[in-house]
Protein backbone atom coordinates (compact mmCIF):
# COMPACT_ATOMS: atom_id res chain seq x y z
CA UNK A 1 0.00 0.00 0.00
CA UNK A 2 1.12 3.57 -0.77
CA UNK A 3 1.79 6.00 2.09
CA UNK A 4 -0.91 8.08 0.07
CA UNK A 5 -3.69 5.59 0.24
CA UNK A 6 -2.61 4.42 3.94
CA UNK A 7 -3.04 8.47 4.82
CA UNK A 8 -6.65 8.17 3.45
CA UNK A 9 -7.33 4.86 5.07
CA UNK A 10 -6.56 6.35 8.44
CA UNK A 11 -8.66 9.62 7.39
CA UNK A 12 -11.90 7.22 6.61
CA UNK A 13 -11.28 5.08 9.83
CA UNK A 14 -11.00 8.61 12.06
CA UNK A 15 -14.09 9.86 10.57
CA UNK A 16 -16.02 6.49 10.59
CA UNK A 17 -15.25 6.58 14.88
CA UNK A 18 -16.51 10.08 15.42
CA UNK A 19 -12.80 11.54 15.39
CA UNK A 20 -10.73 13.51 13.56
CA UNK A 21 -7.37 13.31 12.12
CA UNK A 22 -4.20 15.25 12.82
CA UNK A 23 -4.51 16.91 9.36
CA UNK A 24 -7.90 17.36 9.31
CA UNK A 25 -8.19 19.36 12.47
CA UNK A 26 -5.75 21.47 11.82
CA UNK A 27 -7.82 22.17 8.57
CA UNK A 28 -10.61 23.10 10.70
CA UNK A 29 -11.05 26.66 12.14
CA UNK A 30 -10.51 26.80 15.75
CA UNK A 31 -13.06 28.99 17.80
CA UNK A 32 -11.52 31.20 20.54
CA UNK A 33 -12.18 29.90 24.48
CA UNK A 34 -15.00 32.40 25.90
CA UNK A 35 -13.84 35.24 28.09
CA UNK A 36 -15.34 35.83 31.07
CA UNK A 37 -14.21 39.16 32.74
CA UNK A 38 -14.55 40.39 36.33
CA UNK A 39 -13.43 44.21 36.92
CA UNK A 40 -12.21 44.79 40.36
CA UNK A 41 -13.18 48.60 41.43
CA UNK A 42 -11.36 50.24 44.87
CA UNK A 43 -10.74 53.80 43.89
CA UNK A 44 -11.07 54.35 40.09
CA UNK A 45 -15.14 54.44 41.28
CA UNK A 46 -16.34 55.57 37.71
CA UNK A 47 -16.99 54.52 34.22
CA UNK A 48 -15.38 57.33 32.39
CA UNK A 49 -11.41 56.78 31.45
CA UNK A 50 -11.16 53.21 32.79
CA UNK A 51 -8.84 51.79 30.57
CA UNK A 52 -8.52 48.41 32.58
CA UNK A 53 -12.34 47.67 32.49
CA UNK A 54 -11.93 48.94 28.88
CA UNK A 55 -9.98 46.92 27.95
CA UNK A 56 -11.26 43.79 29.84
CA UNK A 57 -14.55 44.29 27.79
CA UNK A 58 -12.49 43.29 24.69
CA UNK A 59 -14.38 40.42 23.06
CA UNK A 60 -15.43 39.49 26.68
CA UNK A 61 -18.37 36.96 26.59
CA UNK A 62 -19.88 37.87 30.04
CA UNK A 63 -18.45 40.90 32.53
CA UNK A 64 -18.93 41.71 36.19
CA UNK A 65 -17.36 44.36 38.31
CA UNK A 66 -17.25 44.15 41.92
CA UNK A 67 -16.56 45.98 44.66
CA UNK A 68 -15.30 44.26 48.07
CA UNK A 69 -16.50 45.47 51.62
CA UNK A 70 -15.12 43.94 54.98
CA UNK A 71 -17.80 44.50 57.21
CA UNK A 72 -15.52 43.53 59.96
CA UNK A 73 -13.31 46.57 59.24
CA UNK A 74 -16.40 48.49 58.47
CA UNK A 75 -17.80 48.73 61.71
CA UNK A 76 -14.48 47.97 63.81
CA UNK A 77 -11.80 50.28 61.54
CA UNK A 78 -10.94 54.04 62.05
CA UNK A 79 -12.70 55.52 59.42
CA UNK A 80 -15.50 57.95 60.25
CA UNK A 81 -18.81 57.62 59.00
CA UNK A 82 -19.43 60.48 56.50
CA UNK A 83 -16.27 58.97 54.42
CA UNK A 84 -18.16 55.82 54.69
CA UNK A 85 -20.87 56.94 53.88
CA UNK A 86 -19.28 59.13 50.65
CA UNK A 87 -18.52 55.97 49.53
CA UNK A 88 -21.36 54.28 49.86
CA UNK A 89 -22.74 56.80 47.62
CA UNK A 90 -20.40 56.77 44.61
CA UNK A 91 -21.13 52.59 44.81
CA UNK A 92 -25.03 53.42 44.31
CA UNK A 93 -24.16 55.99 41.42
CA UNK A 94 -22.15 53.26 39.94
CA UNK A 95 -24.52 50.72 40.48
CA UNK A 96 -27.26 53.25 39.07
CA UNK A 97 -24.80 53.84 35.27
CA UNK A 98 -24.30 49.98 34.98
CA UNK A 99 -27.85 49.05 35.34
CA UNK A 100 -28.46 51.88 31.90
CA UNK A 101 -25.70 48.96 30.48
CA UNK A 102 -28.15 46.29 31.53
CA UNK A 103 -25.46 45.47 34.18
CA UNK A 104 -24.63 45.80 38.09
CA UNK A 105 -22.37 46.43 40.22
CA UNK A 106 -22.04 43.02 42.67
CA UNK A 107 -20.93 44.42 46.11
CA UNK A 108 -18.98 41.75 48.00
CA UNK A 109 -18.92 41.08 51.43
CA UNK A 110 -15.32 39.59 52.48
CA UNK A 111 -11.68 39.78 52.34
CA UNK A 112 -10.46 39.93 48.61
CA UNK A 113 -7.91 37.20 49.45
CA UNK A 114 -10.79 35.12 50.06
CA UNK A 115 -13.94 36.52 48.03
CA UNK A 116 -12.22 36.59 44.80
CA UNK A 117 -11.23 33.48 44.35
CA UNK A 118 -14.39 32.05 44.90
CA UNK A 119 -16.71 34.04 43.05
CA UNK A 120 -14.18 32.90 40.21
CA UNK A 121 -14.73 29.33 40.14
CA UNK A 122 -18.40 30.03 40.72
CA UNK A 123 -18.40 32.64 37.68
CA UNK A 124 -15.70 30.81 35.62
CA UNK A 125 -13.54 33.63 35.10
CA UNK A 126 -11.12 33.84 32.83
CA UNK A 127 -9.78 37.44 33.32
CA UNK A 128 -9.22 39.68 36.08
CA UNK A 129 -8.98 43.73 35.70
CA UNK A 130 -8.07 46.75 37.59
CA UNK A 131 -6.83 50.12 38.14
CA UNK A 132 -3.35 49.81 39.15
CA UNK A 133 -2.92 51.44 42.60
CA UNK A 134 0.67 53.00 43.30
CA UNK A 135 0.79 52.92 47.02
CA UNK A 136 2.72 50.54 48.97
CA UNK A 137 -0.37 48.37 50.53
CA UNK A 138 -2.11 48.33 47.40
CA UNK A 139 0.75 47.07 45.21
CA UNK A 140 2.09 44.72 47.65
CA UNK A 141 -2.38 43.49 47.91
CA UNK A 142 -2.44 43.42 44.26
CA UNK A 143 1.31 41.60 43.95
CA UNK A 144 -0.85 38.77 45.92
CA UNK A 145 -3.81 38.38 43.82
CA UNK A 146 -2.25 38.32 40.82
CA UNK A 147 -0.30 35.71 41.40
CA UNK A 148 -2.94 33.92 42.65
CA UNK A 149 -4.73 34.34 39.65
CA UNK A 150 -2.06 33.22 37.64
CA UNK A 151 -1.41 30.14 39.79
CA UNK A 152 -5.27 29.01 38.20
CA UNK A 153 -4.91 30.53 34.95
CA UNK A 154 -6.68 33.45 35.08
CA UNK A 155 -4.84 36.76 33.21
CA UNK A 156 -4.55 39.87 34.56
CA UNK A 157 -4.84 43.22 33.38
CA UNK A 158 -3.84 46.59 35.06
CA UNK A 159 -3.75 50.06 34.16
CA UNK A 160 -2.52 53.02 35.44
CA UNK A 161 -5.37 55.45 35.61
CA UNK A 162 -5.77 56.99 39.37
CA UNK A 163 -2.51 59.46 38.40
CA UNK A 164 -1.60 60.94 35.68
CA UNK A 165 2.26 58.82 34.97
CA UNK A 166 2.92 55.48 35.67
CA UNK A 167 5.18 56.72 38.71
CA UNK A 168 7.73 53.77 38.43
CA UNK A 169 8.83 55.64 35.20
CA UNK A 170 9.36 59.22 37.08
CA UNK A 171 11.55 57.18 39.53
CA UNK A 172 13.52 55.28 36.83
CA UNK A 173 14.53 58.45 35.16
CA UNK A 174 15.64 60.04 38.56
CA UNK A 175 18.43 56.66 38.89
CA UNK A 176 15.83 54.72 41.17
CA UNK A 177 14.82 57.04 43.69
CA UNK A 178 11.83 59.30 43.88
CA UNK A 179 11.88 63.09 43.56
CA UNK A 180 11.74 64.91 47.02
CA UNK A 181 11.34 68.48 45.89
CA UNK A 182 8.52 69.90 43.65
CA UNK A 183 11.20 71.19 41.33
CA UNK A 184 13.01 68.19 40.54
CA UNK A 185 10.09 66.77 39.94
CA UNK A 186 8.71 69.35 37.68
CA UNK A 187 11.73 69.24 35.39
CA UNK A 188 11.44 65.57 35.57
CA UNK A 189 7.82 65.57 34.24
CA UNK A 190 8.44 68.21 31.31
CA UNK A 191 11.37 65.60 30.27
CA UNK A 192 9.19 62.99 29.62
CA UNK A 193 6.12 62.62 26.83
CA UNK A 194 2.71 64.36 28.30
CA UNK A 195 0.22 61.99 29.97
CA UNK A 196 -1.99 59.78 28.44
CA UNK A 197 -5.53 61.26 27.41
CA UNK A 198 -8.54 60.39 29.36
CA UNK A 199 -10.59 57.70 27.69
CA UNK A 200 -14.09 57.55 26.80
CA UNK A 201 -16.82 56.80 28.96
CA UNK A 202 -17.67 52.82 28.93
CA UNK A 203 -21.33 52.68 26.71
CA UNK A 204 -23.02 49.96 25.25
CA UNK A 205 -21.10 50.01 22.03
CA UNK A 206 -18.17 49.08 24.09
CA UNK A 207 -19.65 46.12 25.66
CA UNK A 208 -19.69 44.37 22.25
CA UNK A 209 -22.39 42.15 22.86
CA UNK A 210 -20.99 41.04 26.31
CA UNK A 211 -23.77 40.55 29.46
CA UNK A 212 -24.10 40.18 32.82
CA UNK A 213 -25.63 37.17 34.49
CA UNK A 214 -28.27 38.89 37.14
CA UNK A 215 -29.58 36.70 39.50
CA UNK A 216 -32.83 37.21 40.59
CA UNK A 217 -31.03 37.12 44.31
CA UNK A 218 -28.59 39.88 43.33
CA UNK A 219 -29.58 42.77 45.88
CA UNK A 220 -29.48 40.16 48.88
CA UNK A 221 -26.34 39.06 47.92
CA UNK A 222 -24.46 41.76 46.46
CA UNK A 223 -26.19 44.96 46.88
CA UNK A 224 -25.10 48.08 47.85
CA UNK A 225 -25.16 47.87 52.01
CA UNK A 226 -26.49 50.69 54.21
CA UNK A 227 -24.73 52.29 56.75
CA UNK A 228 -26.72 50.73 59.19
CA UNK A 229 -26.18 47.52 57.55
CA UNK A 230 -22.56 48.28 58.01
CA UNK A 231 -23.24 48.59 62.02
CA UNK A 232 -22.95 52.55 61.93
CA UNK A 233 -25.90 54.55 64.36
CA UNK A 234 -27.43 57.13 61.93
CA UNK A 235 -30.18 58.41 64.20
CA UNK A 236 -28.68 61.45 64.57
CA UNK A 237 -26.52 62.13 61.40
CA UNK A 238 -26.55 65.46 59.70
CA UNK A 239 -27.12 65.62 55.60
CA UNK A 240 -24.36 65.15 53.51
CA UNK A 241 -22.66 68.51 52.31
CA UNK A 242 -20.83 66.11 49.99
CA UNK A 243 -22.53 63.84 47.42
CA UNK A 244 -20.58 60.86 46.53
CA UNK A 245 -20.53 59.27 43.20
CA UNK A 246 -18.92 60.26 38.87
CA UNK A 247 -22.53 61.49 38.45
CA UNK A 248 -22.13 64.30 40.68
CA UNK A 249 -18.01 64.27 40.02
CA UNK A 250 -18.76 65.56 36.61
CA UNK A 251 -21.53 67.98 37.18
CA UNK A 252 -19.07 69.36 39.44
CA UNK A 253 -16.60 69.80 36.77
CA UNK A 254 -18.40 71.53 34.66
CA UNK A 255 -19.04 74.17 37.27
CA UNK A 256 -15.65 74.24 37.94
CA UNK A 257 -14.62 74.77 34.34
CA UNK A 258 -17.55 77.51 34.04
CA UNK A 259 -15.51 79.71 35.81
CA UNK A 260 -13.18 80.55 32.52
CA UNK A 261 -11.46 84.32 34.35
CA UNK A 262 -10.29 82.32 37.17
CA UNK A 263 -9.29 79.16 35.44
CA UNK A 264 -7.61 81.70 32.62
CA UNK A 265 -5.90 83.73 34.58
CA UNK A 266 -5.18 81.46 37.97
CA UNK A 267 -4.17 84.65 40.11
CA UNK A 268 -4.83 84.28 43.74
CA UNK A 269 -8.45 84.92 45.07
CA UNK A 270 -9.42 87.21 48.04
CA UNK A 271 -10.06 85.23 50.95
CA UNK A 272 -13.35 85.63 52.33
CA UNK A 273 -15.19 83.95 55.56
CA UNK A 274 -17.59 82.39 52.99
CA UNK A 275 -14.23 80.29 51.38
CA UNK A 276 -14.30 78.46 54.20
CA UNK A 277 -17.43 76.37 53.74
CA UNK A 278 -17.69 73.72 51.56
CA UNK A 279 -17.52 74.88 47.87
CA UNK A 280 -20.26 73.31 44.80
CA UNK A 281 -17.37 73.20 42.42
CA UNK A 282 -15.31 71.81 45.17
CA UNK A 283 -13.21 68.40 43.70
CA UNK A 284 -10.99 66.78 45.98
CA UNK A 285 -12.84 63.94 47.24
CA UNK A 286 -13.86 62.83 43.82
CA UNK A 287 -10.72 62.83 42.56
CA UNK A 288 -10.00 60.53 46.17
CA UNK A 289 -12.06 57.94 45.73
CA UNK A 290 -11.90 58.11 41.23
CA UNK A 291 -15.44 59.67 40.74
CA UNK A 292 -13.22 61.76 38.79
CA UNK A 293 -10.65 60.80 36.20
CA UNK A 294 -7.27 63.14 37.06
CA UNK A 295 -6.55 62.67 33.37
CA UNK A 296 -10.10 64.33 32.40
CA UNK A 297 -9.75 67.81 34.80
CA UNK A 298 -5.35 67.77 33.46
CA UNK A 299 -6.55 67.85 29.84
CA UNK A 300 -10.27 70.02 30.54
CA UNK A 301 -8.24 72.70 31.83
CA UNK A 302 -5.75 72.62 29.49
CA UNK A 303 -7.86 73.10 26.73
CA UNK A 304 -9.84 75.82 28.46
CA UNK A 305 -6.62 77.48 28.69
CA UNK A 306 -5.66 76.86 25.36
CA UNK A 307 -8.91 78.54 24.01
CA UNK A 308 -9.38 81.35 26.41
CA UNK A 309 -5.57 82.38 25.92
CA UNK A 310 -4.44 80.98 22.73
CA UNK A 311 -1.16 79.95 24.13
CA UNK A 312 0.38 76.35 25.43
CA UNK A 313 -0.74 76.60 29.17
CA UNK A 314 2.41 76.84 31.81
CA UNK A 315 3.34 73.94 34.07
CA UNK A 316 1.78 75.92 36.80
CA UNK A 317 -1.70 75.80 35.45
CA UNK A 318 -1.81 72.28 36.56
CA UNK A 319 0.06 72.90 39.68
CA UNK A 320 -2.92 71.48 42.44
CA UNK A 321 -2.80 67.94 40.40
CA UNK A 322 0.88 67.99 40.40
CA UNK A 323 1.62 67.95 43.58
CA UNK A 324 -1.01 65.24 44.58
CA UNK A 325 1.24 63.37 41.50
CA UNK A 326 4.69 64.60 43.42
CA UNK A 327 3.28 62.96 47.11
CA UNK A 328 1.57 59.66 45.53
CA UNK A 329 6.13 59.16 43.80
CA UNK A 330 7.55 60.10 46.72
CA UNK A 331 5.53 57.56 48.90
CA UNK A 332 4.93 55.27 46.09
CA UNK A 333 8.35 52.50 47.10
CA UNK A 334 8.17 53.66 50.87
CA UNK A 335 5.87 51.50 52.80
CA UNK A 336 6.66 53.95 56.27
CA UNK A 337 6.10 56.70 54.26
CA UNK A 338 3.09 57.48 57.48
CA UNK A 339 5.16 57.37 59.76
CA UNK A 340 8.54 58.58 61.63
CA UNK A 341 10.05 55.38 62.66
CA UNK A 342 11.80 53.72 59.72
CA UNK A 343 10.79 56.55 57.04
CA UNK A 344 14.28 57.87 55.63
CA UNK A 345 12.81 60.99 54.38
CA UNK A 346 11.47 61.87 57.84
CA UNK A 347 13.03 64.00 60.52
CA UNK A 348 13.26 62.13 64.18
CA UNK A 349 11.95 64.94 66.30
CA UNK A 350 11.55 63.83 69.56
CA UNK A 351 7.48 64.80 69.68
CA UNK A 352 5.56 64.48 73.28
CA UNK A 353 2.44 62.08 73.78
CA UNK A 354 -0.54 63.80 75.18
CA UNK A 355 -3.57 61.62 74.71
CA UNK A 356 -5.51 64.25 76.55
CA UNK A 357 -4.05 67.22 74.49
CA UNK A 358 -5.24 65.01 71.57
CA UNK A 359 -8.42 64.36 72.17
CA UNK A 360 -9.31 68.07 72.88
CA UNK A 361 -7.96 69.22 69.57
CA UNK A 362 -9.62 66.38 67.94
CA UNK A 363 -12.93 67.15 69.10
CA UNK A 364 -12.89 70.99 68.92
CA UNK A 365 -12.26 71.76 72.81
CA UNK A 366 -8.85 73.57 72.62
CA UNK A 367 -10.10 76.49 74.00
CA UNK A 368 -9.03 78.43 70.56
CA UNK A 369 -12.40 79.11 68.68
CA UNK A 370 -10.70 79.25 65.24
CA UNK A 371 -9.13 75.86 65.85
CA UNK A 372 -12.30 74.62 67.60
CA UNK A 373 -14.62 75.49 64.89
CA UNK A 374 -12.35 73.78 61.81
CA UNK A 375 -12.03 70.68 63.96
CA UNK A 376 -15.84 70.61 64.30
CA UNK A 377 -16.23 71.23 60.96
CA UNK A 378 -14.30 68.55 59.82
CA UNK A 379 -16.05 65.92 61.94
CA UNK A 380 -19.58 67.02 61.04
CA UNK A 381 -18.73 67.55 56.77
CA UNK A 382 -15.68 65.57 56.26
CA UNK A 383 -13.94 68.44 54.50
CA UNK A 384 -12.08 71.95 55.46
CA UNK A 385 -10.10 74.59 53.62
CA UNK A 386 -6.77 74.23 53.11
CA UNK A 387 -5.86 77.03 55.31
CA UNK A 388 -7.85 75.61 57.76
CA UNK A 389 -5.96 72.64 57.57
CA UNK A 390 -2.81 74.73 57.57
CA UNK A 391 -3.91 75.79 61.19
CA UNK A 392 -4.90 73.03 62.61
CA UNK A 393 -1.91 70.92 61.96
CA UNK A 394 0.71 73.38 62.85
CA UNK A 395 -1.30 73.87 66.48
CA UNK A 396 -0.99 70.23 67.23
CA UNK A 397 2.44 69.78 65.89
CA UNK A 398 5.42 72.45 66.02
CA UNK A 399 3.28 75.43 66.76
CA UNK A 400 1.66 74.77 69.95
CA UNK A 401 0.75 70.98 71.10
CA UNK A 402 4.40 69.05 70.11
CA UNK A 403 1.93 66.19 69.50
CA UNK A 404 3.60 63.77 66.61
CA UNK A 405 2.14 64.44 63.05
CA UNK A 406 1.22 60.91 62.85
CA UNK A 407 -1.30 61.65 65.07
CA UNK A 408 -3.20 64.30 63.23
CA UNK A 409 -2.74 62.52 59.98
CA UNK A 410 -4.90 59.66 61.59
CA UNK A 411 -7.31 62.08 62.94
CA UNK A 412 -7.44 63.46 58.72
CA UNK A 413 -7.69 60.06 57.73
CA UNK A 414 -10.34 59.11 59.89
CA UNK A 415 -12.08 62.60 58.86
CA UNK A 416 -11.46 63.81 56.20
CA UNK A 417 -13.46 62.79 52.97
CA UNK A 418 -10.29 63.86 50.60
CA UNK A 419 -7.83 62.25 52.70
CA UNK A 420 -5.44 60.14 50.03
CA UNK A 421 -2.56 58.13 51.94
CA UNK A 422 0.36 59.57 50.53
CA UNK A 423 -1.12 63.32 50.01
CA UNK A 424 -1.99 63.07 53.77
CA UNK A 425 1.15 62.00 54.75
CA UNK A 426 2.87 63.94 53.06
CA UNK A 427 0.76 67.24 53.92
CA UNK A 428 1.72 65.98 57.52
CA UNK A 429 5.18 66.17 57.16
CA UNK A 430 5.11 69.00 55.58
CA UNK A 431 3.38 71.17 57.34
CA UNK A 432 5.32 69.62 60.83
CA UNK A 433 8.77 70.69 58.91
CA UNK A 434 9.43 66.72 59.42
CA UNK A 435 9.93 66.82 55.26
CA UNK A 436 10.34 68.59 52.31
CA UNK A 437 9.73 72.00 54.18
CA UNK A 438 12.58 73.35 56.87
CA UNK A 439 10.96 76.97 57.46
CA UNK A 440 9.61 75.99 61.14
CA UNK A 441 10.04 79.81 62.27
CA UNK A 442 6.87 80.55 60.25
CA UNK A 443 4.04 79.25 62.65
CA UNK A 444 0.39 80.09 62.37
CA UNK A 445 -0.97 81.79 65.63
CA UNK A 446 -4.48 80.76 66.32
CA UNK A 447 -5.71 84.17 67.25
CA UNK A 448 -3.94 86.38 64.40
CA UNK A 449 -4.67 84.09 61.61
CA UNK A 450 -8.53 83.37 62.57
CA UNK A 451 -9.24 87.15 62.89
CA UNK A 452 -7.62 87.77 59.46
CA UNK A 453 -9.16 84.74 58.00
CA UNK A 454 -12.90 85.31 59.70
CA UNK A 455 -12.85 88.75 61.02
CA UNK A 456 -16.13 89.17 62.17
CA UNK A 457 -16.12 85.43 63.67
CA UNK A 458 -18.92 84.48 61.57
CA UNK A 459 -17.57 80.85 60.86
CA UNK A 460 -16.71 80.51 64.52
CA UNK A 461 -20.36 81.17 65.08
CA UNK A 462 -21.90 78.86 62.86
CA UNK A 463 -19.84 75.81 64.00
CA UNK A 464 -19.24 77.12 67.75
CA UNK A 465 -23.23 77.56 68.79
CA UNK A 466 -21.85 78.36 72.31
CA UNK A 467 -20.12 81.54 71.40
CA UNK A 468 -23.21 82.91 68.74
CA UNK A 469 -23.71 85.86 71.32
CA UNK A 470 -20.19 87.07 71.47
CA UNK A 471 -19.20 90.81 70.58
CA UNK A 472 -16.67 90.52 67.29
CA UNK A 473 -14.26 92.19 69.54
CA UNK A 474 -13.88 88.82 71.64
CA UNK A 475 -15.02 86.44 69.50
CA UNK A 476 -11.13 85.13 68.29
CA UNK A 477 -9.85 84.97 72.16
CA UNK A 478 -13.47 85.06 74.43
CA UNK A 479 -11.14 84.16 77.50
CA UNK A 480 -10.66 88.02 77.25
CA UNK A 481 -13.41 89.73 77.06
CA UNK A 482 -14.95 90.97 80.81
CA UNK A 483 -17.07 88.42 83.12
CA UNK A 484 -19.95 90.87 82.13
CA UNK A 485 -19.91 90.81 78.17
CA UNK A 486 -19.21 86.57 78.93
CA UNK A 487 -22.59 86.69 81.28
CA UNK A 488 -24.36 88.78 78.81
CA UNK A 489 -23.45 86.64 75.84
CA UNK A 490 -24.27 83.48 78.24
CA UNK A 491 -21.22 82.15 77.29
CA UNK A 492 -18.73 82.25 80.65
CA UNK A 493 -15.07 80.85 79.65
CA UNK A 494 -14.53 77.90 81.34
CA UNK A 495 -18.15 76.87 82.04
CA UNK A 496 -19.92 77.46 78.55
CA UNK A 497 -16.72 77.34 76.39
CA UNK A 498 -13.64 75.55 77.57
CA UNK A 499 -10.63 78.25 78.58
CA UNK A 500 -7.49 77.75 76.10
CA UNK A 501 -5.45 75.01 76.64
CA UNK A 502 -1.64 76.43 76.25
CA UNK A 503 -0.37 80.18 76.22
CA UNK A 504 0.01 80.16 72.41
CA UNK A 505 2.95 82.92 73.28
CA UNK A 506 4.70 80.83 75.43
CA UNK A 507 4.30 77.39 73.84
CA UNK A 508 5.24 78.49 70.30
CA UNK A 509 8.34 79.93 71.15
CA UNK A 510 9.60 77.26 73.21
CA UNK A 511 8.31 74.48 70.31
CA UNK A 512 10.54 77.05 68.07
CA UNK A 513 13.38 76.20 69.92
CA UNK A 514 12.96 72.62 70.35
CA UNK A 515 12.90 72.26 66.78
CA UNK A 516 15.86 74.94 65.82
CA UNK A 517 17.95 72.30 68.14
CA UNK A 518 16.75 68.99 66.38
CA UNK A 519 18.25 70.86 62.64
CA UNK A 520 21.16 72.55 64.53
CA UNK A 521 21.97 68.83 65.17
CA UNK A 522 21.15 67.70 61.52
CA UNK A 523 23.42 70.26 60.01
CA UNK A 524 26.71 68.80 61.88
CA UNK A 525 25.78 65.17 59.95
CA UNK A 526 27.16 67.56 56.75
CA UNK A 527 28.08 67.45 53.88
CA UNK A 528 25.50 65.94 51.83
CA UNK A 529 27.39 62.30 51.34
CA UNK A 530 27.53 61.90 55.31
CA UNK A 531 24.10 62.66 55.25
CA UNK A 532 22.88 60.05 52.55
CA UNK A 533 24.45 57.27 55.04
CA UNK A 534 22.72 58.43 58.02
CA UNK A 535 19.19 58.75 56.11
CA UNK A 536 16.79 58.66 58.98
CA UNK A 537 18.33 61.62 60.12
CA UNK A 538 17.98 63.10 56.69
CA UNK A 539 15.40 66.42 56.46
CA UNK A 540 14.77 66.60 52.80
CA UNK A 541 15.31 69.95 51.10
CA UNK A 542 15.13 73.35 50.39
CA UNK A 543 11.69 75.38 51.23
CA UNK A 544 10.08 75.75 47.36
CA UNK A 545 8.74 78.58 46.31
CA UNK A 546 5.96 76.73 45.30
CA UNK A 547 4.56 75.47 48.41
CA UNK A 548 1.27 72.82 48.32
CA UNK A 549 -1.36 72.74 50.80
CA UNK A 550 -3.58 70.10 52.03
CA UNK A 551 -5.13 70.57 48.38
CA UNK A 552 -9.03 70.78 48.14
CA UNK A 553 -9.74 71.62 44.43
CA UNK A 554 -11.98 74.53 45.71
CA UNK A 555 -13.10 77.85 44.18
CA UNK A 556 -10.28 79.21 46.47
CA UNK A 557 -7.41 77.10 45.23
CA UNK A 558 -4.59 78.75 44.22
CA UNK A 559 -2.54 77.23 41.29
CA UNK A 560 0.35 76.94 42.96
CA UNK A 561 -1.26 74.22 45.36
CA UNK A 562 -1.69 70.83 45.73
CA UNK A 563 -4.01 68.13 47.71
CA UNK A 564 -10.39 53.56 51.00
CA UNK A 565 -11.83 54.03 53.59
Amino acid sequence: MTKAAGDTLLAASARAHGLTAPATRAALPTRPPTKHTVHWFRKGLRLHDNPALREGLVDATTFRCVFIIDPWFASSSNVGINKWRFLLQCLEDLDSSLRKLNSRLFVVRGQPADALPKLFREWGTTELTFEEDPEPYGRVRDHNIMTKCREVGISVVSRVSHTLYKLDKIIERNGGKAPLTYHQFQALIASMPPPPAAEATISAQTLSGATTPITEDHDDRFGVPTLEELGFETENLKPPVWIGGESEALARLERHLERKAWVASFGRPKMTPQSLLASPTGLSPYLRFGCLSTRLFYYQLTELYKRVKRVRPPLSLHGQILWREFFYCAATRNPNFDRMEGNPICVQIPWEKNQDALAKWASGQTGFPWIDSIMIQLREEGWIHHLARHAVACFLTRGDLWISWEEGMKVFDELLLDADWSVNAGMWMWLSCSSFFQQFFHCYCPVRFGRKTDPNGDFIRKYIPALKNMPTRYIHEPWTAPEAVQRSARCVVGRDYPLPMVDHAKASQLNIERIKQVYALLAKYKPQTRLQSRSRLRPHLRSSSNRPTMYSFDRTTPYVRPNNP
